[in-house]
């Protein structure tokens, strides 16, 4: 009997040959679209991409065992000249997920893909290679966006994602939310009929809603994605391996459970699979390089992470203390990431930073994608959060060192979690209470793509006040960020939905600032 790893990695590897053993052919039939949760792909690199779909079977016992997929990658959307294909194997015990890793493409350029079974084709989905590693790009653009929770609003952002057409999507956290929706619907877009997520099952039907929305599939197939989870993925504020209030066992369980159902919609390489079996863990901390561009610093910042500081057992939220109440906040040895991640971070900061001053080789941009808010928030209450960065400032401390200290040529954060866009300056010291030094990177916190703040714009106003590095704070406006990148300039662009009750909703922009090259901090443009 195969352990889970090892089936995991055999599929793969059958994706990628495109050989099929004779236990892979499946004989049960299918007796509809088998498509339906649409295709997507991810991960580009100069070579090739990862081609996902889920086979989603009409009813109970319909094709229970491994089924033969088709794959085609062509130059044109008609599929006259196909590049390449093969067969892929769907696995019961990934629900009947597909990850193709395909090699061999041409650097930098665009391609389409679709995937058949029997009679039923798939739609057809866009996707491009990243430039080659010593190509200086003359722009890439970038989608960044997070926090979807399906009664709080429609995906009209999606939509508006695709009529902006985006290189490559980064999407930050809480693709899914575990909870069940609400007795009440008054205010809330829509609702669904789901339990809150507990089991594999649980996690798998909620992928299955999402993934089920029109604009949320015309964006995954519009461009590849690079994801990571925040904490709903799993459970609310939810801190490495301690859960809020579980049992030690039975959050294991439940992590695993989530874990799996993540890397089963996703478009993920096998190589994010845990060294030691199973879906204990995801290795989802990688980096995506554009040519010398842009390199992106993908984190995870839920999986490593100590727990939140002077947090009660079984507490409902993370929560904010009084610094001055809470000495484990200052607890040098907490960490964010945990210390192999900040390690590698630091080692990607190293490689990107110029050879010697005044050598225009080296990486262009350094992009640091994560969960949330890095910049600290000073609340006129003297509160401070304890699931964001702020609830660990030793661990924000290391990282501003690293930034300073190696001193990429440009370094930008990008993050999401608090359903609120933020626009900051990050200087080499943000100690809460006495911020200082000189400005080495610039921040855009991209607010939900429909979630709800849960705050209201005078208390976001009067962090602001007391906040000189915050440029821009805005809160309960639904949207996405859009990122413009070329060798002298960054610009971000934050869109936002007009109506988040409404599928078919206009958005606007509400603000653009840029970074020039060799300047850091953002501008209002």
């Amino acid at each position: 009997m195969l352990d889970r790893r090892e089936l995991l990695l055999r599929a793969a590897a059958l994706a990628t040959a495109g050989a099929l053993p004779r236990w892979a052919w499946a004989t049960a039939g299918w007796r509809h679209d088998p498509f339906t949760l649409g295709v997507a792909s991810g991960d580009p690199a100069p070579d090739g991409v990862v081609l996902w779909t889920r086979l989603l079977p009409h009813g109970p016992g319909e094709a229970a065992g491994p089924v033969s997929v088709r794959w085609e990658v062509a130059h044109d959307e008609a599929f006259r000249r196909i590049v390449q294909h093969g067969t892929a194997t769907a696995l019961p015990e990934l629900a009947h997920s597909v990850h193709v890793e395909l090699r061999g493409l041409e650097a930098g350029r665009w391609y389409f893909y679709r995937f058949l079974h029997g009679d039923a084709v798939s739609a057809t989905g866009r996707t491009r290679t990243a430039p080659a590693a010593a190509a200086l790009e003359s722009r890439l653009r970038i989608a960044f966006a997070s926090c979807q929770r399906w009664e709080h609003g429609h995906y009209a952002a999606w939509a508006d994602v695709c009529r902006h057409s985006p290189d490559l999507v980064l999407f930050l956290g809480d693709y899914v939310y575990e909870y069940a929706s609400p007795t009440d619907a008054t205010g809330l877009a829509r609702v669904h009929a789901l339990r809150h997520a507990r089991t594999l099952a649980d996690f798998r039907d909620r992928y299955a809603l999402h993934r089920s929305d029109p604009a949320l599939q015309a964006a995954h197939a519009a461009a590849p994605w690079a994801v990571t989870w925040d904490d709903h993925e799993v459970q609310n504020d939810y801190a490495g391996l301690p859960g809020r209030g579980t049992d030690a066992q039975e959050f294991a369980a439940l992590r695993s459970a989530g874990y799996q159902a993540f890397y089963e919609h996703m478009p993920l390489r096998s190589g994010v699979l845990a060294a030691g079996g199973g879906f204990a863990g995801l290795q989802l901390h990688r980096r995506l390089a554009w040519g010398r561009l842009a390199r992106i610093h993908l984190l995870d910042a839920r999986q490593f992470r100590g727990r939140q500081a002077c947090r009660k057992d079984g507490a409902s939220g993370a929560g904010a203390v009084q610094p001055g109440q809470c000495a484990e906040l200052s607890d040098p040895s907490r960490s964010f990431l945990g210390t192999a991640q900040e390690r590698w971070l630091g080692a990607g900061l190293a490689e990107d930073a110029p050879p010697r001053r005044g050598d225009p080789s080296g990486m262009r941009w350094s992009v640091i994608a994560q969960q949330t808010l890095f910049s600290p928030r000073h609340y006129p209450s003297g509160l401070q959060s304890t699931d964001t960065w702020d609830g660990y400032p030793a661990a924000r401390g290391r990282l501003l060192a690293s930034i300073a200290g190696h001193a990429p040529r440009n370094t930008v954060l990008l993050g999401g979690d608090i359903h609120q866009n933020y626009v900051c300056q990050v200087r080499a010291s943000m100690a809460q209470g006495a911020p200082g030094g000189a400005i080495v990177a610039s921040e855009f916190c991209g607010t939900s793509v429909s979630s709800r703040a849960g705050t209201t714009q005078d208390r976001v106003d009067a962090i602001a006040r007391v906040n000189p590095d915050v440029l821009l704070a805005r809160c309960d406006l639904r949207g996405w960020g859009l990122a413009d990148i070329t060798p002298t300039r960054w610009t971000t662009v934050l869109r936002t939905v007009d109506d988040p009750l409404r599928a078919d909703s206009p958005s606007s922009m509400l603000a653009r600032f840029v970074v020039e090259d060799g300047r850091p901090g953002p501008v209002r443009d």
